[in-house]
């Protein structure tokens, strides 16, 4: 029974690493994900009124900050903090 359990829980670690490992974006989509957040970072630092509230890593001008962020997170995770920039300068512009 002591070797069973063993093998369960090894097998269940093994089962969480790869999908961890799954999740994780790739480099080319990371590139892509901070070239674009750049470009978000940029379009709003020249409208005035969307300079308030752009706090924190989601608004740094740094394209390794957004990268190296984007490589440990999933594809979903990087379109939302995609889609909160987005909303941010739809919002201060008005839209």
């Amino acid at each position: 029974m002591r070797g069973m359990t063993a093998g369960v829980i090894g097998a269940g670690l093994l089962l969480a690493t790869a999908a961890s490992t799954a999740q994780a974006a790739p480099p080319g989509f990371c590139r892509a994900y901070a070239n674009a957040a750049l470009n978000q970072v940029r379009a709003a630092l020249a409208i005035p009124r969307c300079r308030g509230g752009m706090e924190g890593a989601r608004w740094s001008s740094d394209f390794r900050v957004h990268y190296d962020w984007c490589l440990g997170a999933s594809e979903p995770a990087a379109a939302g903090e995609r889609e909160a920039r987005t909303i941010h300068i739809r919002r201060c512009r008005g839209f």
